[in-house]
Parts: C-alpha cells; sequence; structure tokens
C-alpha cells in the first residue's frame, strides 16, 4: 500500500466521527427512555421503557469498549491485547438474535495492532451480512505473526462498497468519509502490522483475511 493519501487530523476526525454513528442510536434510545418514564403514568408503558433503556445502555456499553479497541490507543505503544479478551468485546459488538460468532482462535496475548486489524475485520464482515448469519474467526499461522480469516455466512452475503481497494488504500481522500473511513483504517493497520489484508467471495461467502 503507497503513502496514506488522507491527513492524520482528517483520520481521526472520521474514525470520531464513525464512533458518534455507532453510538447515537442507543444513546437517543435511552433519552428516549428517560423522556416516558418522566411524562408517562401507564406502568406497562414504563415498564417498556424500562426495559428500552436498560438493553440499549447494554448495546452503547458493548459499543464503546468494542471501538476503544478498535479504534483507540488501547493502551501503550507495543502493548498486547489477550485474544480472549477480544473474543468478548467482539461477542458483545457483534452478537444479537441475528448474527452469531464462531471463534476458533487459541487464547494467547497478541500484539495490540493486529488485534485492532481482527477488529476490524469482523466489522467488515457484519457489513458483509446485514441480515445476519454466521461470523467465524480462524487462525493463520501461530505465534505474534498469526494472521487471520474471517469468514461470513448469510442471506445474500455480499463484499461492502468499495471494500477491496479500501482496505488496499487506493481510495482517493476525496473519496473518504464516515462510512469508507472504516475499512481503509482496517488497511492502515495491516500496513503497520506488515501484512496484506485483502476481501473476497467463497462461493456464497464472503471471506476477509490479513496474513
Amino acid at each position: 500500500m503507497s503513502e496514506s493519501p488522507i491527513e492524520a487530523l482528517d483520520l481521526a476526525a472520521l474514525l470520531c466521527s464513525r464512533v458518534c454513528h455507532d453510538l447515537i442510536s442507543p444513546v437517543g434510545a435511552i433519552v428516549n427512555g428517560l423522556e416516558v418514564l418522566e411524562e408517562e403514568k401507564d406502568e406497562a408503558t414504563k415498564e417498556f421503557a424500562l426495559d428500552l433503556i436498560k438493553k440499549s445502555a447494554r448495546t452503547a456499553s458493548a459499543k464503546l469498549q468494542f471501538c476503544r479497541i478498535a479504534f483507540g490507543a488501547a493502551g501503550s505503544a507495543g502493548a498486547q491485547i489477550d485474544l480472549g479478551d477480544a473474543e468478548n468485546i467482539a461477542r458483545g459488538f457483534l452478537e444479537d438474535d441475528k448474527t452469531k460468532l464462531a471463534w476458533n482462535l487459541p487464547r494467547a496475548l497478541s500484539p495490540k495492532n493486529r488485534v485492532k486489524l481482527l477488529l476490524n475485520m469482523l466489522v467488515i464482515a457484519g457489513q458483509a451480512i446485514p441480515r445476519g448469519g454466521r461470523i467465524s474467526v480462524d487462525p493463520i499461522g501461530s505465534g505474534d505473526s498469526m494472521g487471520f480469516r474471517v469468514t461470513a455466512a448469510g442471506t445474500n452475503a455480499k463484499i461492502p462498497p468499495a471494500a477491496p481497494s479500501l482496505l488496499t488504500g487506493e481510495e482517493r481522500a476525496e473519496e473518504l468519509d464516515a462510512h469508507r473511513i472504516q475499512p481503509f483504517y482496517a488497511g492502515l493497520l495491516a500496513k503497520a502490522c506488515g501484512v496484506k489484508a485483502a476481501i473476497a467471495m467463497d462461493g456464497e461467502t464472503v471471506v476477509v483475511t490479513a496474513q
């Protein structure tokens, strides 16, 4: 991948926009639920609002924990992250009634940027199956140089728009926005890790690799 076409400040701003986009829905639901609790007298409606607040708070917390690792500093330079912790964070972010995660990685410490790359690969895999399905995570190799294979299987699974060129850093800066910045950032992480990230169809499944 060639020199990054985007300035550091623009990259930071677009990533912040992406995080805000992920959080605005559950936080907005919490606010709406609180307003209902304050104004509504019907007990059944208040109970429904309270359930909505609890569910939305859990969702917001899971998204924040995920974004902290996937997009944030996540410790000092050179830090390592437990892949078991990464699994728990990923399950909280991805799993719901429609989508399940099969995590086939060993429990071990892995370099921070490799874990960040893996979590960003999972985001892309989730986008490939908007109707839900199954996401599988498998190792490529072992040790600190272990790569990852993330497979997304679901109804009408397809590669997210522009994802292949975004992962390889071929997009021009003016074409990047809050939606496109995440796969582009995944490509930057792959470069920092000294691996190549790619996405392709394998039959009816979408496969994201870093090796």
